[in-house]
């Protein structure tokens, strides 16, 4: 069955870094486009980073120039590079994946910006 497993979160100073990693497996990895979505809360959930089976990246305009979405196909994960965090960044971070039109998630992972 499809696993999506999140790791990576924690808390960070405004300015810092982190890399989320989202491990996937029971599906065929390399042709499937990829996305990081997060949840703060009382908001919706919201796309921030999306990656396609040829690379092909797309940001959310509040991330742009900060975050980096990569993918190694090798080992079936893909990366959310943070940089440059804001106490805006703050929220659970979820990667998601679609197939044959259902939604599959990853159980979370929490990041915290705050001084």
């Amino acid at each position: 069955q499809v696993q999506l497993v999140e790791s990576g979160g924690g808390l960070v100073q405004p300015g810092g870094s982190l890399r989320l990693s989202c491990a996937a497996s029971g599906f065929t990895f390399s042709s499937t486009a990829m996305g990081w979505y997060r949840q703060a809360p009382g908001k919706e959930r919201e796309l921030v980073a999306q990656i396609g089976s040829y690379d092909i990246t797309y940001y959310a305009d509040s991330v742009k120039g900060r975050f980096t979405i990569s993918r190694d196909n090798a080992k079936s994960t893909v990366y959310l590079q943070m940089n440059s965090l804001e106490p805006e960044d703050t929220a659970v971070y979820y990667c998601k994946v679609t197939l044959y039109r259902a939604n599959y998630w990853g159980q979370g992972t929490q990041v915290t910006v705050s001084s």
